[in-house]
């Protein structure tokens, strides 16, 4: 078996640095279509002999999860090492007890035909539906029982993973897209990775197949047939378009061949030298096509100043992808293989109940069912008109616990969730707010609170006003209020 380098992390978690795909599975089983389950449990039996023996899939990747547990009993018949399993579980936004959680993993462990899931990667829809918290401290509670070997992420923000890391969830990975047209994992993502100690696994990094010699000096494709590409040729327009993208590919293609690789081995050694990642995952389609060859090359290649120099002026000609990495499937402009997600967002259930105040035409209550509300005689948030006025708000989660202590951004992150719920509660959203005012019991933190203030309202830029408290109810270090305006009608 050939020796791919694997990639220590502190949580001792050590995946290949070059992991194997199995996400086209979907695509080759689109519409129904039948596939040979024991010949691509084979063929991914034979991507470990090769020494690809670290595995992607999901929940929602057609059969992965019942081809890697075949493939893992070839294996184990052969008595060949076992492969190291990484799925993900993507639930639709609802209450995540103990029993959804647990649920979740054994529809996996089922599929997989096996006792323990190496690595469950978790995906959220919207942090506003502020259940995927819970759902991470109950996968935490799976894995000290032994179902779960560790804790990843996939598509998790930045704000977000720090969160869940300050919080002292175990993150050991985040699976994030990034490529030399999308770098946003090289800024923020990177750098908080790296002081928390979490792996970055890179997926997109060929952008389904655009980086490579086939598409150098060729148009610009008029149809795409498969969900792979229609999602990245998103991103290569969202980067300027099919012009710069091609100035690209001859840089790359210059780089290639003066060390005689090809041009994913370029793309796809420049993002695994980047701090903080783990490993690139490189897509497969089992049973119809192979590039293991042409991978283990990547691991010999050194990129040089002068590559470097030459690839940093190419893609300083691209345009940044907007946002934070994961945001693709949250916001505008949804660069994802079917387009907008609009639709799909619009139907997660509001987090937050609102009624309407009785013999108050016009007015409406939010409450997040705090024993506080009721004790105090307060609601979470009030609508009246367009008006909508949001209670002072703490880090305190739905069991009524602190999060992340003595941790002030990562206090604002979740406070600005659930502003955001509340709002959203009332019918409006982040946009629509006008004022917020921010309550520091220390204000030399101040920093740390206005960074989590500016992501959350990029687009709205509220009024606001920082107010040094001199102590808050609680173990706290932060306090929100806001205002927000709101022309439609309450949902």
């Amino acid at each position: 078996m050939t020796d791919v380098p694997r990639t220590e992390l502190p949580s001792a978690l050590a995946p290949r640095k070059i992991v194997t795909g199995l996400w086209q599975m979907a695509d080759q089983e689109r519409d129904g279509r039948a596939v040979d389950l024991d010949a691509m449990a084979a063929a991914l039996a034979g991507y470990a002999a090769a020494g690809f023996d670290s595995w992607d899939m999901a929940d929602h990747y057609g059969s992965a999860e019942i081809v890697a547990g075949r493939a893992a009993r070839l294996l184990a018949a052969a008595g060949a090492p076992a492969p190291l399993i990484m799925t993900k579980w993507c639930p639709p936004p609802g209450p995540m007890t103990r029993e959804v959680v647990r649920a979740g993993v054994e529809r996996s462990l089922e599929r997989l035909g096996l006792p323990r899931v190496d690595v469950m990667q978790f995906h959220w829809w919207r942090y506003e539906h502020l259940e995927w918290l819970p759902a991470m401290e109950e996968l935490a509670r799976l894995r000290e029982e032994g179902l779960i070997g560790w804790i990843g992420l996939t598509n998790f923000d930045t704000a977000h993973l720090r969160l869940l890391c300050r919080h002292g969830v175990p993150v050991a990975t985040n699976q994030v897209c990034f490529s030399l047209v999308d770098r946003r994992a090289a800024g923020r993502m990177a750098e908080v990775a790296t002081a928390e100690g979490v792996g970055i696994l890179a997926f997109g990094t060929l952008l389904g197949g655009f980086l490579s010699e086939r598409w150098l000096g060729k148009p610009e494709p008029d149809a795409i047939g498969d969900w792979s590409k229609m999602k990245y040729k998103r991103f290569i327009d969202a980067a300027g378009g099919w012009a710069p993208f091609q100035a690209l590919l001859r840089t790359l293609g210059g780089v290639a061949r003066k060390h005689g690789v090809s041009i994913p081995n370029v793309a796809t050694r420049w993002v695994l030298d980047t701090p903080g990642v783990a490993g690139v995952i490189v897509g497969t389609r089992l049973g119809e096509n192979e590039h293991r060859d042409d991978n283990l090359r990547m691991m010999s290649l050194v990129l040089d100043a002068d590559d470097r120099a030459a690839i940093a002026a190419a893609t300083e000609a691209l345009a940044p992808i907007p946002g934070d990495c994961g945001d693709e499937y949250r916001r505008h402009p949804f660069l994802t293989a079917s387009g907008d997600l609009s639709h799909h967002l619009d139907a997660v259930p509001k987090y937050y109940p609102a009624l309407p105040v009785p013999a108050r035409p016009g007015r409406t209550r939010v409450s997040t069912g705090s024993v506080w509300e009721a004790t105090a005689g307060f609601s979470r948030a009030v609508r009246v008109g367009g008006r909508v006025l949001v209670s002072g708000t703490t880090a305190t989660d739905g069991a009524g616990n602190p999060v992340c202590e003595g941790d002030v951004e990562g206090q604002t992150v979740y406070i600005l969730d659930k502003v955001a719920a509340s709002v959203e509660a009332a019918g409006g959203t982040l946009d629509d707010v006008v004022r917020t005012r921010i309550y520091l019991t220390d204000p030399e933190r101040w920093e740390e609170a206005s960074r989590a203030h500016a992501r959350a309202f990029a687009g709205a830029m509220p009024a606001n006003t920082l107010i040094a408290a001199g102590g808050l109810v609680g173990p706290y270090q932060v306090e929100i209020e806001a205002e927000a305006v709101v022309t439609e009608d309450v949902a």
